[in-house]
Formats: structure tokens, sequence, C-alpha cells
């Protein structure tokens, strides 16, 4: 079966190469202020259906600011809930100011947010009340929900040119303790995971806008601000188009712009994001809660997009357990991120990702261009962070393989190419093609303060790969050293550094590597095995 997807994999690839004949995008052409009216066909490399804004009753109930200031929470929800009885509709708040707990769309109503109109969602944790279904990071329990939350439901959106701004400061939520997941048991049910804020128990901060369960969803033009947790954060949803928000959350721990969770055929375009956290992820759940659930994302393309200040840019995982497969990222900028594509898992994360497309990028980072993690840190894993000795694989041992990454520019970064496979479960069958990248960034300092780890003195590296091709790579570059640690199966072709002086040095270690081909490459690549 591996043999087949790889080779289906390699035939999309080559099929994607071929119709590659626009430039890659500059930043004026991505981003909200460039979305157009209209949604373009959707093209990828796999089977994608087209999406678009769902039909909804030519029926308006249109509400109008007040200015003392009190909740409007119950207005607003029994004008969803009538016109949702009635077969739906949009609901239209006007220009000013509208303060809220909770809102809960439901089947066939639109919330409509004018421009001018400011949706303030209060700080305390009882109007947010009664706990509901939910997610934290792939563990399902009841909590808070979201600020503007759906379960179940089908044809529901939230349009306009509003602000909504998130939990208010000082507030209970956020002055309250947050539910460690860590600390839930998997064989716990659901239903007893209660952590509502009452009787000691913590809470699970709300996200934005998180619909869960939810078929045809529609989210356009608004703009998200001050969230105390993941901002546009869809799971278990199914024909989902994100179009044209903006997400403001740079500062906010864990303030992640788009966070598709186990969802099945889904639009991001003309997005921008200026994040805490990731700016635009796709995650399969986590552990052995993702497993037991095993729901994929999938079938998911993301165009057009601009990443400003964020930890990465373009990301799939951490969490992986359900998979994440057939995922297409094209004409995207990430200008200020730490990292551009990021891949990450963990041993115990499980499940992994493959059959991901990356085309036509630009790049300009404070760390890595393009960045691999599979092992984690000891923060998270403990001892199951030291690449060796190789665990035995089980059930949660994460993969990644068929990832093709190509039309690439790298207008400024300090690590061109990082892949950290694991040994039991080596990244497999990757292509990066047609590079052009400057890595000659001074990123001591950032957006981020002081870049506290060692800087890698490697300008591409790679450990735990099978089967891996990198072509037609041009950088400028103040580093000179390539390392290749139990890397198998790989051709590098056309790879052309400038590097400013000095000479190229390349390590070659582990008893795995085998089958390397340096073809055209300046200064030639001469490989010399450390362990020898």
């Amino acid at each position: 079966m591996n043999r087949i997807l790889t080779l289906l994999f390699s035939l999309a690839a080559l099929s994607a190469a071929a119709q590659v004949t626009e430039p890659v995008p500059t930043r004026a052409e991505t981003g909200a202020d460039a979305c157009p009216a209209a949604i373009a066909p959707i093209e990828a490399p796999f089977y994608m259906p087209q999406l678009g804004k769902p039909l909804f009753r030519d029926v308006d109930v249109r509400l109008e600011a007040r200015a003392d200031g009190a909740l409007r929470t119950r207005q607003i929800q029994q004008a969803i809930d009538r016109l949702a009885r009635e077969g739906g509709g949009r609901v239209v708040l006007g220009r000013g100011v509208w303060p809220t707990g909770r809102l809960v769309l439901k089947s066939g109503v639109e919330l409509h947010v004018e421009e001018g109109a400011e949706v303030r969602f209060s700080g305390e944790v009882e109007d947010f009340l009664p706990a509901v279904f939910t997610t934290n990071a792939g563990v399902e329990l009841y909590s808070l929900g979201a600020c503007i939350y759906a379960e179940g439901q089908h044809d529901i959106a939230l349009t306009g040119r509003g602000r909504l701004i998130g939990p208010a400061l000082g507030g209970s939520i956020r002055a309250g303790r947050p539910q460690n997941d860590g600390d839930i048991d998997p064989d716990t049910p659901v239903a007893e995971r209660l952590f509502d804020g009452r009787n000691g128990r913590g809470i699970q901060l709300p996200t934005f806008f998180g619909p869960i369960g939810c078929r045809n969803v529609y989210l356009e033009g608004v703009s998200f601000e001050q969230t105390a947790f993941w901002n546009v954060a869809p799971v278990y949803c199914e024909n989902v188009v994100i179009r044209g928000i903006r997400v403001s959350s740079f500062g906010t721990p864990c303030g992640d712009g788009v966070d598709i969770t186990c969802c099945r055929n889904v639009l991001v375009e003309y997005v921008t994001t200026d994040c805490g956290d990731d700016n635009i992820a796709v995650k399969g759940g986590r552990n052995e809660f993702g497993y037991r659930v095993n729901r994929a994302s999938e079938n998911i393309v993301v165009r057009r997009c601009l990443a400003l200040r964020g930890m990465g840019g373009l990301t799939v995982g951490s969490e992986t357990a359900g998979w994440i497969r057939n995922l297409y990222a094209h004409d995207c900028v990430c200008d200020g991120t730490r990292v551009g594509i990021r891949l990450k898992t963990r041993r115990p994360r499980g499940g992994g990702g493959e059959n991901l497309f990356f085309e036509r990028i630009r790049l300009k980072t404070e760390a890595g261009a393009l960045a691999w993690e599979m092992l984690g840190t000891a923060n998270f894993v403990g001892g199951l962070s030291a690449r060796l000795p190789a665990p035995a694989l089980t059930h949660l041992t994460p993969a990644f393989r068929n990832v093709s990454i190509r039309e690439v520019i790298v207008e400024g970064c300090r690590e061109l190419i990082y892949v950290q496979g694991i040994p039991e479960s080596p990244a497999r069958n990757i292509r990066i093609e047609n590079v052009t990248a400057d890595t000659r960034r001074d990123t001591s300092v950032s957006a981020y303060g002081v870049y506290k780890p060692k800087p890698s003195p490697y300008v591409i590296d790679l450990v735990d790969v099978d089967g891996i091709v990198l072509r037609n790579i041009r950088a400028t570059t103040d580093k000179r050293d390539i390392r290749l640690v139990d890397v198998r199966e790989g051709l590098f072709e056309n790879i052309v550094l400038d590097l400013r002086g000095g000479e190229l040095r390349t390590e070659i270690s582990g008893d795995g590597t085998r089958c390397l081909r340096f073809e055209r490459c300046e200064p030639a690549i001469v490989a010399t095995r450390r362990d020898e």
C-alpha cells in the first residue's frame, strides 16, 4: 500500500510541476486586502470539490446597537433561534458596540457583522455556560466552547467587515485556572471531562470561532482581535470556506490564527494573520485521544494567504493522530514568521501527514524557512525527545511521507532546510525543488525577543530521512555546512551555494546512510563520513 501511495504521490507531483506557469506572488497579492468578491475555481493535485457560500433564505433581521453597555446576548441569540425555526436567514448587527456572551449559530443562519460594528465578548465564565462539547488541541471535553459556537449544524455563516473582540481582559476567564488536559485519562468517558470553572474545576479557554461537527460552514471578511486562545478553529466539520478574514493575536500564548482539526473539504484563502502562535495549521487529533476518534483532516486547499508574525506560517501538526492528508498550500507569503513551512509531530502523537503539496511560496522568516520536526522536546515528551535509542514501533508512532515543496523564494532566513525524522519512522519520499534563498538574515534579536536556542550551523540539515530529492536549490549563505545523518536514497542535483568565502563542509554519519547521489553541485559536495 505504501508503494502505491508513493507512486500516486509522484504522479501528482509531476502533474502539478507541469502546470506551474505563474510567478510566486508578492505580499500585496495575498491576504485580506487582496480578497476578490468571488471564489475562483479550486484546483489541487487530488480530488477537491468546488466550495462556495451556502444558500440562505432571503430574510434579514436587523438589530441596532445601544449605548448602555448591557450584554446583548439574549437579543442576538433569540434572533438567531427564531430565524432557524422559521427556515433560516440573516441576522445583521449594525454599527456600534455589541457586548455579549457566547453566541450559538444554528442551521440556515448567517450572522452578519457590518463595518463599524464591534462585537465585544464578555470576560466572565458565567457568560459562556452551560458547558458544551468541545476539544482542546485534540482532546474531547466539556467546557466553555467558543465565543461563536455551533455543534452539529449545517449551512451556517459569519460574515461582514466588522470587528470581533475576544473575552475582556481582567475577567474570570483570563484569571481562571486553565485545565491541564495532560491530567485527563484517555479512559475517562468524555461526558465526565467537565471543566466549567465550578467547584474547583478548571476551564478550557474558549476559542474565538469554533464550530464542531458542522457541515457547510462559511466565514468571510470579519476581523478577530484579542483572543484568549485559538482564533478560527473548526473541528470535525465538512465543506468549510474561510476567506478574507484578519486575525490579530500577536503576544497571546496559543493564539493560533486558523486551526483546521479533523475536517474534510476545506478552502482557506486571502487570510491575513498576525499571531502569537502558528498562523495557519492543519491538525488531526492528539495521542491516544485522537487515535480513538480516528478522524483525518483531508482535502484542504490554502491559497493566497499572508502570514505576518507567528511561530509557523504554514504548519502541519503537531496533533497528527487521525492523519493529515491531501493538503495543497500555494501562492502564499510569510513575512515575519519565525518558521515558514513547518511540519511537526512527536513520538506519542500518532498518525502523521501524507500527500502534502506546497507551491509558489514566498518566505521571510526569523529562523527556519523549511522545518520538519518529529522528535519534540523534553518539556513535552520527556525522554522520548532523545533520538536514540529508538523505541519500538507502536500505534502512536507518527509518520510523514509524500511531501512536495517547490517554487519557493526565501528573502531571508537563518536555516534553509531542516528535516528531523525519527529512526523508527524516517521522513519518507520528500521532494524540494526550485528554491532561491538568502540565509544571511540576522535574527539574534527579533519580534520574538532574544532567540535562545543555539543557531544551527547547517544550511541543509537532514536526519533520519528515507527517499529525498533536493533539486535546483540556489542559496546565498554565511553557513558552510551540510549534515546528513541516516539518510538513504537521496538525490542532490544542481545545488548551488554562494558561501561568501570559505569551503563547503559535508558531514555524513549513520549506519543507515546509503545510495546518495550528488550531481551538478557548486561547490562540489564532497561527502566525508564522520563515523568512519
